[in-house]
């Protein structure tokens, strides 16, 4: 799972990089957590039209729970879609009529002891961002969430998490946003290229 990332260049400089127009982009700190605003590149409503969006989204689509009395509680980000699960009934109609791009400049797992894990970054070599893919829709709770697909490991991330982010290669990105889902489920796979990786001694859980 990925449950942390980081987008650390201008929005004028992704939308140029994604060749997408700036649509709502508000704010988002360089630093991305379930639950809070990131970017995407998404199509408007799904649309063909050429190029896309980008936009300010929250990371996670809504998960809501009931307590003791029934009443609702506060809703839990499902920020991350597993490849082999999104013919299931929360991803279906997302994966087939609104998949986005994420603009990531690393991703991060935790590693290490129960209670003393730190921060393991990777990034791609030469790539101040890159393009993860992800879902999107909109939500009475949160308005338009987008969620990250996630899949088997490839060897550099495999020592640390079995499950990896599904990295896009540049020209993959316009498969994604709108090809035909049997060829979008085709590019669910580990990343084939070089990675790199970054052990820190920074604790994952920051007080």
């Amino acid at each position: 799972m990925c449950n942390l990332y980081r987008m650390t260049k201008a929005t004028a400089e992704v939308a140029n990089l994604f060749n997408a127009t700036a649509g709502s982009v508000g704010n988002f700190a360089t630093e991305v957590y379930p639950g809070y605003p990131g970017l995407v590149v998404a199509k408007a409503g799904g649309g063909k039209q050429e190029g896309g969006e980008l936009r300010s989204m929250v990371w996670g689509f809504p998960l809501v729970l009931k307590g003791k009395n029934g009443q609702p509680l506060k809703p839990k980000p499902i920020n991350n879609a597993r490849a082999d699960k999104l013919d299931g009934f929360m991803w279906r109609y997302s994966f087939q009529e609104r998949r986005c791009l994420i603009p990531v400049s690393a991703f991060a797992e935790a590693e290490g002891e129960k209670g003393a894990k730190t921060r393991t970054w990777f990034t791609l070599p030469g790539e101040d961002v890159f393009a993860v893919a992800g879902l999107w829709r909109d939500t009475p709770e949160w308005g338009p969430a987008y969620t990250m697909v996630m899949t088997e490991a490839c060897q550099h991330v495999a020592g640390v998490h079995d499950r990896m982010p599904v990295i896009l290669r540049h020209e993959d990105w316009n498969d994604w946003l709108d090809g035909p889902p049997d060829a979008a489920g085709l590019l669910c796979r580990p990343y084939p290229d070089v990675m790199a990786v970054e052990r820190t001694a920074d604790p994952w859980v920051r007080r």
